[in-house]
């Protein structure tokens, strides 16, 4: 399973860059504005920023609503860097659009999925990744983990290309039952990474090691 970043703090994908594990990035509006990146060509210039940080794929999304919006942006992000794939909302004029990118040899990210159905047209359309936000389905007391489930199972069954990209990863627990459901993606928060490390027997054991070296060495 790739790991990608969810997030537009560039120090936080330094960290996780470094880290040797990291697949990608991903981003939207809600992320930009949280770091305080302001105006058309601010965003711009941070999402190639962030490219030249990784080297995998980085979702730039639209803010378009409309069908010749989100062509028109689309085509603008595709164009700031090779490794930029568009994110676009699963919505009518969405898988429209992304059809006419995936004719058009660009990579598309469709977003905000809560449901087999909208995966399914998002995969007929041609869409590189399939974004369904588990979290926010948790929330509602719905089984987010089970829709990547389902998910996972069309795309095998009739042996769709889309990669099915597990997000609104809460915690560190969401990206083993995402694991488990054989999500080829998960994009997390900083800690949500981290805390994959995290195991009292590490601590444990890495204590007494330490311990016997010093009655050895002194």
């Amino acid at each position: 399973m790739k790991f990608f970043i969810d997030t537009a703090n560039l120090d936080q994908i330094r960290e996780a860059n470094d880290l040797g594990v990291l697949d990608g990035v991903t981003t939207n509006p809600s992320l930009m504005a949280k770091e305080n990146i302001r105006g058309e060509e601010n965003i711009k210039k941070h999402y190639v920023d962030i490219c030249n940080i990784v080297k995998g794929d980085v979702s730039a999304e639209v803010i378009a609503t409309d069908y010749e919006g989100m062509i028109r942006e689309g085509k603008e992000l595709a164009a700031l860097h090779p490794q930029i794939v568009v994110k676009v909302p699963c919505t009518k004029d969405g898988i429209k659009a992304i059809k006419y990118f995936t004719d058009n040899g660009i990579r598309t990210n469709c977003t905000l999925v809560f449901s087999v159905g909208q995966a399914l047209l998002a995969a007929k359309a041609g869409a590189t990744y399939v974004s369904p936000f588990i979290g926010r389905l948790d929330d509602i007391s719905t089984d987010g983990v089970e829709l990547i489930r389902k998910i996972v199972d069309v795309y095998n069954y009739y042996e769709f290309g889309t990669q099915v990209l597990a997000a609104s990863i809460r915690h560190t627990m969401h990206i083993i039952q995402c694991l488990e459901a054989g999500a080829d993606v998960a994009t997390c928060p900083l800690s949500a990474i981290l805390g994959l490390l995290n195991h009292p027997l590490t601590d444990i054991g890495l204590e007494k090691f330490l311990a016997d070296y010093k009655k050895v060495n002194g």
